[in-house]
């Protein structure tokens, strides 16, 4: 120990320091020795248990000064150990040896790692044991911070993954089938004739089904809603004449004489054009004509609505009356319908032609 040899922060170390430093490591016999005998019992002490202390913030002046202290010999003595052994060798087996290497210096006694009798191996060794790489080690576990760049093609990533996902769940649910499928069947003059017909049939039924109190929906306080009364429609008026009388008069007047009229004023089945190679169809487009079922039911809705025509007693005077209070715009609004179908009718044949 006479040469002073050990680590150079440990040598700008005070004795008291020192001292502090034995005993907090749990070194024994320390009473009574020399500064530099405290130094040299501490590295070798460090030099031993370094991949415990490794972490420690008050020795990394320690381990930064052994690192820079065996950093450059040790690379030189390793070149030439290498170029000592085969070309065949790779250096995938190297790195092995070297793992291999690295449990039995940890289990060498402090006369093995002295100076003087390292050989090529032990050199090896102290390189893999090296604390700046396992300081760079340790450094690489630690997650850094995204940058903006990762952050943006990240947001790009799940913006894509969240357009394709919704994508596939609007194909999968079949809305754009049902939606041509449902544009298909209104685009037809036989659903805006069924169309007229519901609103009109929904006025009638206010009239003559008309409703009674049930039950109410108490007030709910947590969405601030108030008591709801429900009404039903009276069932019961099914049984009576003032039901019957004006809903036979409206299937009279809107659906049975404009029908009977359309089939055999039919003028779709006589206005097909021919084609080449084949006959004259004797089959009609429509069974009903709706042009001639919208102009008899216009014409016979304004008598009876509007005049008052009751055809000799066939029809009841009052149910006349209520149905022309009941339909939105009385018999002018029968009529505002018959001309939207009639005018779609002209349409369709147009381009059918």
């Amino acid at each position: 120990m006479s040469n002073h040899s050990y680590n150079s922060w440990l040598k700008t170390k005070k004795k008291p320091e020192l001292a502090q430093l034995a005993l907090q490591f749990g070194l024994q016999d320390i009473a009574g020795s020399k500064k530099d005998d405290l130094g040299i019992a501490l590295d070798t002490y460090l030099s031993e248990n370094s991949s415990r202390y490794l972490a420690d913030p008050e020795l990394a002046g320690y381990f930064n000064s052994r690192s820079k202290a065996l950093g450059s010999p040790v690379k030189r003595e390793v070149m030439r150990y290498e170029a000592d052994k085969p070309l065949k060798v790779s250096r995938r087996r190297t790195t092995k040896l070297s793992e291999e290497i690295t449990p039995e210096s940890d289990d060498a006694s402090p006369q093995a790692a002295s100076p003087q009798a390292a050989s090529p191996q032990a050199i090896s060794t102290a390189l893999v044991e090296t604390p700046g790489r396992a300081l760079s080690q340790v450094a690489a576990r630690i997650p850094l911070p995204a940058t903006p760049a990762d952050v943006a093609l990240a947001v790009d990533r799940s913006t894509s993954a969240v357009r394709q996902r919704v994508s596939s769940m609007y194909e999968e649910s079949g809305i754009t089938e049902v939606s041509h499928a449902t544009r298909d069947t209104l685009s037809t003059v036989t659903s805006v004739l069924f169309c007229v017909a519901a609103w009109e049939l929904w006025n009638v039924r206010r009239e003559v089904l008309s409703n009674i109190y049930a039950f109410t929906i108490p007030a709910i306080q947590f969405l601030g809603t108030s008591d709801y009364p429900v009404y039903v429609p009276d069932m019961f008026l099914l049984l009576s004449s003032s039901f019957w009388s004006p809903t036979l008069t409206w299937i009279f007047t809107s659906v049975a004489v404009p029908s009977f009229m359309g089939y055999f004023f039919n003028l779709s089945a006589t206005s097909t054009p021919p084609t080449r190679g084949r006959l004259r169809s004797n089959t009609a487009e429509y069974v009903v004509d709706p042009l001639t079922f919208s102009i008899v039911k216009a014409l016979i809705s304004f008598v009876v609505y509007g005049q008052g025509v009751n055809f000799g007693g066939l029809l009841n005077d009052m149910s006349i009356v209520r149905l022309n209070n009941a339909i939105y715009g009385g018999y002018k609004g029968i009529l505002t319908g018959t001309a939207i179908t009639g005018l779609m009718s002209i349409y369709d044949a147009v381009l059918r032609k």
